[in-house]
């Protein structure tokens, strides 16, 4: 995670009052809502999904697809530099972590069976995205 003057620090209490409990236990616990259970994994809607702790705009609805896996999936950020990612070796395994640039909020974790042209599946829990809807 990269250090700048542009980064949200609160304290874990702040962030516990102004968050849902889900969304805290997702984006600053680094935990995972269950599969087709999230308000975004079957949405349809256009607009840009932005970041639920702060704002930061993180995926457009046009690199949006289906990967049945029961989670929102995009093939790109929204625009470089606005997810950042790091190796996550959680539950015996080597995942690379997505995070927002702006909060560090955990947002899910990006594999590399996506569609092209990235061949990238950023695979995100609807608890860590806001759809500010078109």
């Amino acid at each position: 995670m990269s250090e700048s003057k542009d980064k949200i620090h609160k304290e874990d209490e702040q962030w516990r009052k102004e968050l849902t409990a889900e969304q805290y236990e997702v984006c600053r616990q680094k935990g995972t809502e269950r599969a087709f259970t999230g308000q975004y994994w079957d949405c349809h809607e256009q607009g840009v999904y932005r970041c639920a702790c702060c704002g930061n705009e993180l995926f457009s609805s046009d690199t949006k697809f289906d990967s049945g896996t029961g989670w929102p999936s995009f093939y790109a950020p929204v625009a470089e530099g606005n997810v950042e990612t790091e190796t996550d070796n959680s539950f015996f395994m080597r995942r690379t972590e997505a995070l927002c640039s702006k909060c560090d909020a955990h947002l899910g974790h990006v594999f590399d069976d996506g569609p092209a042209p990235t061949h990238l599946r950023y695979c995100i829990n609807s608890a860590s995205l806001k759809l500010d809807k078109k």
